[in-house]
């Protein structure tokens, strides 16, 4: 199935603002890594620190302003879906709203179908 970039671009122009300040203000200090559950739990994984899930999710869709591949897509869908439980405890001393970056992903990852997927016994 092909990607929905004009559907994309809508979703993101709402909160286009918030998306460039943001990721503009992240410093990859790694000081949210902490406050991530996940990251503690699960052998301090790079890929579960805050800021890689947002930078690799939202900051990937915002540079190539929606062109993505079916792939890239689903790449991302597995950062907001499978990395994160939005639990809210991001904790970015910039005041970046991680959570809010990951449910905006979330969001767009919906309107191409791209869910979580669980295991099937």
């Amino acid at each position: 199935p092909s990607v929905d970039v004009a559907a994309i671009c809508a979703i993101m122009d709402d909160e286009k603002d918030k998306m460039k300040l943001w990721l503009k203000v992240c410093a990859h200090c790694s000081l949210c890594a902490e406050s991530c559950f996940l990251y503690t739990t699960r052998g301090r994984a790079p890929e579960y620190i805050p800021s890689h899930k947002f930078i690799n999710s939202i900051g990937i869709l915002y540079r190539r302003k929606g062109k993505v591949s079916r792939q890239c897509l689903e790449e991302i869908g597995d950062i907001v879906w499978n990395r994160c439980v939005l639990c809210t405890r991001c904790y970015c001393p910039f005041g970046i709203d991680i959570p809010a970056m990951i449910a905006l992903g979330r969001k767009i990852c919906r309107t191409q179908n791209v869910f979580r997927q669980y295991d099937q016994e």
